[in-house]
């Protein structure tokens, strides 16, 4: 059942995965800091269980903010044990399409918010030679996908820095997950994903004009339950060997599969090349 004394400090709590978490961390008897981007929403976040559900208004994007928030849990709550990167949101538009603006202010929110929150954490995490850091990356973290391409971007970004965080963070005893999901029933393909304002004709009828339509119609349908996702990042927090990676979902698990196939065939293809490089 883990640590019910354990702290979690998770961004982006007002619906979703967030707040999916949330509640199975209360359920469980344990101590939520949440973030939400709205002041009108602390309150109700505060009332759903007093004394251990912690709130404040945090826009990962405001990164002055962000120390002092950080600071605020560990006056209020003693420590972090967890810290789940959650929030972010989603982009479908080809690259071309997407203007440097629309770029930037994605790459603000999924990655270098992410960042610096992580960066304002550890220090606490290193003081008390634990922790765990669970960082939210997607399908799309796993594969390029035709007309979310700046959106990949952003979780590819996350997995590289995250790969690279569990090599650097072993040594103070602080854990690292990445989390991977597929289509999961949250509010992330309605009001959580935007799309670029100017539209290119010239991509009509190709996979990236394909995704928006999809993307519509996919809302609603996704196949996870995102309640019993957030038992599974549970779950892993809780193992005493926790994965790298948690995949979350039969479409992630295969895009996974496909993807190590993939890279293989075209290594295996282009291996005499590859090996052709040496000097000398």
């Amino acid at each position: 059942m883990g640590d019910r004394s354990r702290v979690w400090l998770i961004t982006g709590v007002s619906t979703g995965f967030g707040r999916e978490l949330a509640k199975e961390v209360l359920t469980r008897g344990e101590t939520v800091a949440g973030t939400l981007r709205q002041a009108a929403q602390v309150d109700e976040f505060r009332a759903l269980a007093p004394g251990r559900s912690f709130a404040y208004r945090l826009d990962v994007t405001e990164a002055a903010t962000i120390p002092q928030v950080v600071a605020n849990v560990v006056r209020d709550t003693g420590r972090i044990d967890v810290l789940v990167n959650n929030a972010g949101y989603g982009l479908i538009g080809a690259a071309e399409e997407t203007s440097d603006a629309e770029t930037r202010k994605l790459f603000e929110t999924n990655f270098f918010g992410l960042l610096n929150v992580t960066k304002a954490v550890l220090p606490h995490m290193r003081a008390a030679r634990r922790g765990h850091v669970v960082n939210f990356s997607s399908l799309a973290g796993i594969m390029g996908i035709p007309g979310v391409s700046l959106y990949c971007a952003t979780k590819f970004a996350v997995e590289g820095l995250t790969e690279s965080l569990a090599g650097e963070l072993a040594a103070f005893g602080i854990k690292v997950t990445i989390v991977e999901p597929g289509g999961f029933r949250t509010d992330f393909s309605g009001r959580s994903i935007a799309m670029p304002a100017k539209v290119l004709p010239e991509y009509a009828g190709t996979p990236a004009a394909n995704a928006r339509a999809m993307s519509a119609q996919y809302h609603g349908h996704q196949p996870g339950d995102p309640a019993k996702a957030a038992k599974a990042i549970v779950e892993a927090v809780d193992s005493d060997a926790a994965p790298l990676r948690l995949v979350l979902g039969a479409d992630a698990l295969g895009a996974g599969r496909a993807k190590l196939a993939s890279l293989a065939q075209n290594y295996d293809a282009w291996e005499k090349v590859s090996m052709g490089t040496h000097a000398g």
